[in-house]
C-alpha cells in the first residue's frame, strides 16, 4: 500500500508551493500535467511520462496511457493524494512528464516559412494568465509565443491546467536578453505592435499589418516597460467605451486584452 511518504511520489509533493516546485521541477527537468485531457495532450505532444499518480476511479479511463508504464503507475486513495499534493485533486489524475529542451527564439521564429503572427509577453508573472494567453493564442490563430526572461513558466502546473494543454500546441521560446529582445524580432522581419491602455495610441484595427507581426503584451501591473514601448514600431490600443472612465475602468485585464488583440492580430492573414 502506497502512503504519502513513499519516495516514488516525490515528483508530486506540495504542488501549491510555487518556489519549492520551481526549484524541484528545474532540478529534475519535469512538469506536472493535471486531469485526463491535459495528460492525454501532453502525451500526444510527445512528452515522455515519468510516472502517473491517480485514484482508482481514473484507472479505466486512462488505461491506454497507463499501458506499458508498469511500476511507474501509482494508484492511491483521495486522502493520500491530498496529503502528497497539498490540496484536493478534483480531476483525480496527475502525470509527471519529462521536459524537452526549449528551442531558441531564432529557432521558433524560423525562416521565411516560419510564423507570421506571434505574441510576445513581457514579465507576466501569474501562471494562470500565461496559460490563459496560450489558450487565446491557440484558439485565435497566433502561431508562436515569445517570453521575456522573467515571464512565468508555461509548463508550471497551473499554466498547463488553465491553458487546457494549449502550451503543448503553440511553439514558444524564452528570450535570453530582455534588453535587446525586440531587435531579434526585427531581425526576423517582424513589425512590433505594443499594446497599451493609452487611448491616444493607434486603435488596433487601424494599425499597419505587414506580413509578419508581433504583438507585445506587458505585465499584469505596469504593462509594457518604457523601453519596449519606445522601441516598438507602433503603440496600439483597444478602443474603450466613452463611459469607461466614468465607471472607473481605464483598462482591461491582460487576458481579456490578449483575447481581443489576438483576434485583431489575424487581420490581413
Amino acid at each position: 500500500m502506497i502512503d504519502a511518504s513513499d519516495p516514488r511520489l516525490a515528483d508530486y509533493a506540495n504542488l501549491r508551493d510555487v518556489e519549492l516546485r520551481k526549484s524541484l521541477e528545474a532540478r529534475h527537468g519535469l512538469f506536472v500535467a493535471e486531469g485526463e485531457k491535459v495528460i492525454r495532450r501532453a502525451v500526444a505532444a510527445g512528452y515522455p511520462v515519468r510516472s502517473v499518480l491517480l485514484t482508482r476511479r481514473w484507472v479505466a479511463s486512462l488505461s491506454d496511457v497507463l499501458e506499458g508504464l508498469g511500476d511507474r503507475v501509482h494508484v492511491v486513495d483521495d486522502a493520500v493524494m491530498e496529503e502528497v499534493t497539498g490540496f484536493p485533486v478534483h480531476r483525480g489524475a496527475l502525470a509527471a512528464m519529462e521536459r524537452r529542451e526549449l528551442p531558441s527564439v531564432a529557432e521558433v521564429l524560423g525562416s521565411a516559412e516560419g510564423p507570421r503572427r506571434v505574441v510576445v509577453l513581457e514579465d507576466l508573472v501569474d501562471h494562470g494568465n500565461v496559460g490563459a494567453i496560450f489558450r487565446c493564442a491557440a484558439a485565435l490563430g497566433a502561431e508562436a509565443v515569445i517570453l521575456s526572461p522573467r515571464c512565468a513558466d508555461p509548463l508550471y502546473r497551473r499554466s498547463v491546467k488553465v491553458s487546457m494543454g494549449a502550451v503543448f500546441a503553440v511553439p514558444y521560446a524564452r528570450m535570453t536578453d530582455w534588453y535587446g529582445g525586440l531587435a531579434e524580432l526585427r531581425a526576423a522581419g517582424f513589425r512590433t505592435l505594443a499594446l497599451t491602455p493609452d487611448q491616444s495610441a493607434t486603435p488596433l484595427d487601424r494599425a499597419v499589418m505587414t506580413e509578419r507581426v508581433a504583438l507585445l503584451l506587458g505585465s499584469e501591473g505596469d504593462g509594457l516597460s518604457s523601453r519596449w514601448l519606445r522601441e516598438a514600431d507602433e503603440p496600439v490600443c483597444i478602443p474603450m467605451s466613452p463611459r469607461a472612465m466614468d465607471l472607473g475602468v481605464d483598462s482591461l485585464n491582460v487576458v481579456a486584452a490578449a483575447a481581443i488583440a489576438c483576434h485583431g492580430l489575424m487581420r490581413g492573414r
